[in-house]
């Protein structure tokens, strides 16, 4: 059992704290559900929801892999 000796724990090079990872999470969760709901107004003669719903869900996988750089974190140890 190690102790911390009154000093605070620091976060490793590229990893976010708590709030900053929640916060990034609400907004891709809110990307993904926003790509989910276009598809309710969908239909043969509107194409333009499947659009909306293609960028939405592009961008919920894209900005986390790309911008934030958490994509190549599995190898750190």
């Amino acid at each position: 059992m190690s102790s911390n000796n009154g000093k605070t724990a620091t976060t490793r090079r590229g990893e976010n704290n708590l709030v900053s990872s929640v916060v990034l999470f609400v907004i891709m969760m809110a990307l993904f559900f926003g790509a989910l709901y276009s598809l309710s107004f969908l239909t043969l003669g509107n194409p333009w929801p499947m659009l909306a719903c293609l960028v939405l869900f592009a961008l919920a996988f894209w900005i986390p892999q790309t911008i934030t750089g958490r994509s190549d974190s599995a190898g750190e140890h």
